[in-house]
């Protein structure tokens, strides 16, 4: 009887001896590319295929080259119907790892930094009825990684700092933690590298040269690895910066581009500001044409004019005494009338759209002339004033009266005078008038109005004007 060592060598020999002569193929036998297990916790290897393996005959191992190392065998196993027969596994890692039926698994109970490395599972498969077997050699590579602590940030210098003079280093780093990769974020937002903002290879170190005033904000990291993430609290940025975006402005008068225009004898106050760390101070400059006269100081003006017509410039400085950085800005105060209400009103007017206006006044001609037709249509403007030029003076001025009036006026003698060849116009036109079938029963009515005057003033003038308006 053999001893159980000699089997267990010459098992050895046998499956090292198939898997070297046999062609190698992965062909419908998967294993992840990659595993990463955390420190101290077990991982399994399990192998996946896409056929059937009810009462296949397998012949396998599994194998391991450490970084840096060369293969050893782990495991060296048959299956036959499902079931593991034969199992070999290395002396030397048989408390470390042991192989799983029927998946053909291998289990690494306990990780540690000797389990990382690249794991090969060779594999001989006979089906039934197939002649020749399938071969096939897959590879996984496992690591095994520490979970990250939380990350602790610093700053240096930790006070604030100059723009444009001083540099700021940032670093992030881990108490526990393998394979760690850093990564910086602003405000929420992740920092990318540029020429001012440079990294360290594994990103723990950001650099920030020179610093600006866009650089303020609250930082913090993430540190990560393949099992784990943390993030850190996080710091402020300040940084000292300015003058930036000076402007004067004022509550009084009317302002155009950088003119301020004023009611003569009016207190007018200007405010100069601009976006600083710390605060500025301000200087007020009165400006002439060979001079120049510093007025004020601090941040707001007061001035009181008088002259109309006046024009007087001024100067607003501001001058930042850390960063020794100065901006000014310039404006000129114009003394005129402005008044209110209407004036006011005008002047906001005034930037009316001009397109407006030309539209506002092709209308204004267009209704000034269909009025102009209707007039002339309706009233008849030229023969009006022919009748009034050609009616006599005292007729023009006599008041209009509706014929019930005084008559007295009317009381005279009145005769028809017969014009040859015009006899029949003449009695047609006395026929149509009186009624009468004569020019002689015409002439005797007349004579009879004459004659027969009413004694009575009112009567008579009455009678009298009805017979005038029948002739």
């Amino acid at each position: 009887m053999e001893a159980p060592g000699r089997k267990t060598f010459t098992a050895l020999c046998f499956y090292t001896a198939l898997f070297t002569m046999s062609e190698v193929s992965s062909e419908g036998i998967y294993l992840p590319s990659e595993l990463h297990g955390v420190k101290g916790e077990s991982l399994v290897l399990s192998m996946v295929t896409q056929y059937r393996l009810e009462g296949a005959e397998i012949q396998g191992s599994w194998y391991q080259t450490p970084p840096g190392g060369r293969k050893e065998l782990l495991v060296a196993f048959e299956t036959v119907h499902n079931r593991s027969a034969n199992q070999v596994s290395s002396m030397r890692h048989r408390d470390r790892f042991s192989f799983r039926s029927p998946d053909m698994s291998l289990l690494i109970p306990r990780l540690d930094e000797a389990a990382e490395g690249e794991y090969h599972l060779e594999l001989s498969i006979q089906f039934p009825n197939k002649k020749d077997p399938l071969t096939a050699e897959v590879t996984v590579t496992v690591t095994v990684d520490v979970p990250v602590s939380t990350p602790v940030i610093e700053k240096n210098p930790s006070s604030t700092v100059v723009e444009d003079k001083e540099n700021v280093t940032w670093t992030c780093s881990v108490r526990n933690g393998t394979r760690v990769r850093y990564q910086w974020l602003r405000n929420d937002v992740h920092v990318d590298a540029s020429d001012r903002h440079r990294f360290s290879q594994d990103n723990s170190v950001l650099t920030i040269s020179p610093v600006r005033k866009e650089d303020i904000g609250q930082y913090h990291c993430l540190a990560r690895n393949h099992i784990s993430q943390e993030r850190s609290l996080t710091k402020d940025l300040s940084v000292f910066y300015g003058p930036y975006n000076l402007a004067v402005r004022s509550d009084h008068g009317l302002r155009t581009g950088e003119v301020f225009t004023v009611n003569p004898g009016e207190l007018v106050f200007f405010h100069c500001q601009a976006d600083s760390n710390p605060p500025n101070s301000f200087m007020w400059i009165s400006k002439s044409r060979n001079s120049t006269e510093v007025i004020a100081v601090g941040q707001r003006l007061q001035i009181t004019s008088y002259k109309l017509a006046q024009a007087e410039e001024f100067l607003c400085r501001a001058f930042n005494n850390v960063t020794q950085k100065q901006d000014e800005t310039q404006f000129t105060m114009v003394v005129a009338r402005l008044g209110t209400g209407k004036e006011k009103f005008f002047q906001e007017s005034s930037s009316f759209n001009p397109l407006a206006g030309v539209i506002l006044t092709f209308l204004f001609v267009i209704v000034s002339c269909v009025l102009l037709v209707y007039f002339r249509k309706t009233c008849h403007p030229k023969r009006v004033l022919l009748n009034i030029y050609n009616r006599p003076l005292t007729e023009q001025k006599r008041p209009h009266r509706s014929g019930h009036e005084d008559a007295t006026e009317d009381f005279g003698i009145y005769e028809f005078v017969s014009i040859p060849g015009k006899m029949e116009s003449t009695q047609a036109s006395s026929r149509s008038l009186a009624h009468r079938e004569s020019v002689q029963d015409l002439h005797t009515t007349i004579y009879d109005v004459i004659r027969h005057v009413p004694e009575t003033p009112a009567l008579a003038t009455q009678g009298l004007l009805g017979r005038h308006c029948e002739a």
